[in-house]
């Protein structure tokens, strides 16, 4: 619908009659998301403030979890004020942005991702190599490219789905994901084309990398001592885990974007919430727990009286 400053609003259509539990679902949400910030921030303050942390991969891992910061950030107030809201609504165009900004993070995870496991394999397989591959100006340009390519690349979608006509206002996700075409009265075969090439840019072809450089990893490792695999596997296994993880969670997305209208709105709803739940608290878990040297800090930090 449109007002007097002729801006589409469109109706969140996904949550259910929350009159009873509106205060529950809010109070999980809020504790959720202060979870978030505190856990991925308190790990990237430990990184910036040790200097035996300010190493390629821990600086990676820094980034991994600023980016689930600002995927929380993005997501989390918005859905805090539709929970508490009578009517839920968001103009076209702030739908956009966050679908813009959400699928930009997520393509970041995935270069990120690649980005470590490009450090694991130098680290392993070209050790002497090691220090002049992996300086600060090339470690730099890596997180750079990984936020700013899939940024740019989305950003060439926005004026073709901005200028589209809607012929339906009730969006049936939570977030703004790519539900929204359904919204529109007729796809572009162009967009529909150009999605199929920043889908192909950001999550096959850094998968194939992350896979080929584990195969690689995995074969040196083999070929070597207990001790080169026990290394190998302390530092590789997290990143593996979490890339798992991560690509579990976007199927799991995938497939909620392609389920019929008439999937019952309650377990629709609770399934789109696992999945902006579980991962940005999924990784301060497995690399406060599993990365040794971010361990050592963490039982110094809460528990001081402890020896590690």
């Amino acid at each position: 619908m449109d007002n007097n400053l002729n801006i589409t609003y469109i109706t969140i259509d996904a949550y259910v009659e929350l009159d009873k539990y509106r205060f529950v679902y809010f109070v999980i949400l809020f504790t959720a998301y202060i979870l978030i910030i505190c856990s991925n921030s308190t790990i990237v303050c430990l990184i910036v403030i040790h200097k035996n942390l300010h190493e390629p991969m821990y600086i990676f891992i820094a980034a991994l979890l600023l980016n689930s910061v600002l995927f929380t950030t993005v997501i989390y107030p918005k859905v805090l004020i539709d929970v508490l809201s009578e009517k839920q609504i968001i103009s076209y165009s702030a739908c956009l942005f966050q679908f813009h900004i959400t699928y930009s993070l997520a393509g970041s995870e995935f270069l990120l991702l690649t980005a470590m496991s490009y450090d694991r394999y130098v680290s392993i397989c070209k050790p002497l190599q090691y220090p002049t591959i992996m300086r600060k100006r090339n470690i730099c340009i890596l997180l750079v490219v990984a936020w700013i390519l899939p940024a740019g690349q989305l950003a060439v979608s926005i004026p073709p789905n901005a200028n589209i006509k809607l012929c339906n206002f009730n969006f049936k996700g939570i977030i703004c994901n790519s539900t929204f075409s359904k919204l529109q009265c007729e796809s572009s075969g162009v967009i529909i084309i150009y999605a199929l090439v920043c889908f192909i840019n950001l999550l096959i072809l850094p998968v194939l990398f992350i896979l080929f450089t584990y195969i690689r990893i995995f074969i040196i490792t083999y070929r070597s001592g207990r001790e080169v695999r026990r290394k190998a596997a302390q530092t590789c296994l997290p990143h593996l885990i979490v890339l798992i993880n991560f690509s579990c969670l976007g199927s799991f997305d995938a497939l909620l974007v392609q389920m019929e209208t008439n999937f019952p709105k309650i377990e629709r709803l609770i399934m789109s919430i696992q999945v902006m739940l579980y991962h940005p608290l999924f990784n301060p878990i497995i690399y406060g727990l599993k990365m040794k040297e971010i361990y050592k800090h963490l039982r110094k930090l809460f528990c001081p009286g402890k020896t590690v």
